[in-house]
C-alpha cells in the first residue's frame, strides 16, 4: 500500500515539476494540438458508432463480409474494433 502511494506522489511531483518548466505558450499549444487529436479521434469513433452501425445500417447490409452484412458486422464488432484501436492510437 506504502509503494503505491509513493508512486502516486513521485508522479505528482514528476508533473508538477514539468509543468513548472513548460511555460504559458509551450501549454497552449500542447493543449490546443491534444484536442485537436481529441476532436479527429472522437469524429471517427461518432462515425463508425452511430453513422455506420445505426444510421447506415440498411444501406451497409447490402455488402457481405464473410457472409455476415457489413451494417451487422458494424453494429456488432467493428466498431469495438475500431474503438480499441482508437485507445492504442491515443496513448
Amino acid at each position: 500500500m506504502k509503494l503505491i502511494k509513493y508512486f502516486f506522489i513521485l508522479l505528482e511531483y514528476s508533473l508538477l515539476t514539468y509543468l513548472n518548466f513548460m511555460d504559458k505558450q509551450h501549454q497552449k499549444k500542447y493543449w490546443t494540438n491534444n484536442l485537436k487529436y481529441l476532436a479527429i479521434l472522437l469524429s471517427i469513433w461518432f462515425l463508425v458508432s452511430f453513422v455506420f452501425g445505426i444510421l447506415l445500417v440498411d444501406e451497409l447490409n447490402t455488402i457481405r463480409i464473410g457472409g455476415f452484412k457489413l451494417g451487422f458486422w458494424f453494429a456488432q464488432q467493428g466498431s469495438i474494433y475500431v474503438f480499441v484501436v482508437l485507445i492504442f492510437v491515443y496513448i
